[in-house]
């Protein structure tokens, strides 16, 4: 087991845990991911590596509960772990010194990017950063960003955090500053990442986006993570997880993300009418227990 040695709650549906993976935290290197396990049954679930400590042997994830096994690692508490966690595995992010970089972050996107920029930024580069979410509960770690940014830039789709924007706004803004880009890394939902290349095209700067598709081994022997740029077809397990973003072909990733959206939704609520009579039965056994 690789046991979670600390964990904090970031929002409602968002959350952080410390996993003690010595093997993994020595070998991490930003833009990489792991695939983790809760249990030997369960789905195997790849994210990215939020932040990693050779010297302590631990591995930082964060992740949104979005579907039954998301919403079970949720509940998990310090002590506990997961049953699997293998990587670091895919490409780690070429850091060198670019120039003037700037650094997208949408929702738990900003966990992955956080590595990213931290990187760049001690490699030298300029680095302006653009971070946002729906609302303000579903934005953090602004003052890690902040620490490894020359500029920051927060926005909302609600206003309640930064400026009433989506990520995009302030990007093209930034785009028609005067002077140079060099580079733009954009980390989010599919969409954001989608329409973040589209703002950047115009502009010909050259703009990498890191895919979370639909994964199984991470060896490249499944062919479930696939994906297609002008170029031809790339594996996002052993050919990412980063690409450049304007030879995504992003209808068809976004299509292939909504395959499995009816056994997702079948499986939470087998899941959740499971967990709602196990409760239910437990507070009887309770119940009985205390009146005997």
């Amino acid at each position: 087991m690789y046991p979670i040695l600390h964990k904090q709650i970031l929002s409602d549906l968002v959350k952080l845990v410390v996993v003690s993976a010595p093997q993994v935290a020595q070998k991490a290197q930003p833009g990489q991911f792991v695939i983790v396990r809760t249990d030997e049954t369960g789905e195997r679930i790849p994210f990215t590596i939020a932040d990693y400590d050779p010297q302590k042997g631990t591995i930082t994830l964060i992740f949104q509960e979005v579907g039954k096994s998301t919403k079970q690692m949720g509940l998990l508490i310090k002590g506990e772990g997961f049953e699997n966690v293998a990587g670091p595995l895919g490409h780690p992010t070429k850091i060198e010194n670019y120039g003037t970089v700037v650094m997208v972050g949408g929702g738990v996107g900003i966990a992955p990017l956080f590595p990213i920029t931290r990187a760049l930024k001690q490699a030298g580069n300029h680095v302006i950063s653009i971070i946002g979410a729906r609302s303000k509960d579903l934005i953090f770690w602004e003052e890690r960003m902040a620490e490894f940014s020359d500029e920051l830039i927060v926005c909302s789709d609600d206003g309640s955090a930064g400026i009433k924007a989506r990520v995009t706004e302030p990007l093209k803004d930034v785009l028609n500053r005067p002077g140079v880009i060099n580079r733009v890394w954009a980390i989010g939902p599919a969409i954001m990442m989608k329409f973040a290349a589209e703002t950047t095209r115009p502009f010909n700067v050259p703009t990498i986006v890191s895919l979370n598709t639909v994964m199984i081994d991470g060896t490249g022997m499944c062919g479930g993570c696939r994906v297609v740029l002008n170029n031809g077809t790339k594996f996002v397990c052993v050919d990412g997880p980063e690409f450049d973003a304007h030879q995504v072909d992003w209808e068809n990733l976004l299509a292939r993300l909504a395959f499995y959206h009816t056994e997702e939704k079948e499986a939470m609520q087998y899941w959740e009418e499971h967990q709602c009579k196990l409760e239910a039965a437990l507070k009887a056994a309770e119940g009985s227990s205390i009146s005997a």
